[in-house]
């Protein structure tokens, strides 16, 4: 999984994090665990994109080891 913008800096400057999770619930489960500083942010919202399509609060989006997976804060606008 790639992190986007603000996140890498609250992951320590990680820009590809490594993890196994059956869904989008379990990755961020997973991802706050390795990587406390980023849980405020999850828990204020991100977007994850899948194979270039952007969810919000899609919990229970299966992920498969094959899928490109980037995680960025909110996307907001109009």
């Amino acid at each position: 999984m790639r992190l986007w913008g603000s996140l890498r800096r609250a992951a320590d400057g990680a820009e590809e994090v490594e993890l196994e999770a059956g869904n989008v619930r379990e990755m961020l489960a997973a991802l706050t665990a390795r990587h406390p500083g980023l849980a405020p942010q999850v828990a204020r919202g991100v977007s994850v994109a899948v194979d270039g399509v952007i969810y919000r609060e899609a919990w229970l989006q299966p992920l498969r080891p094959e899928n490109e997976i980037v995680l960025m804060p909110y996307m907001t606008g109009g």
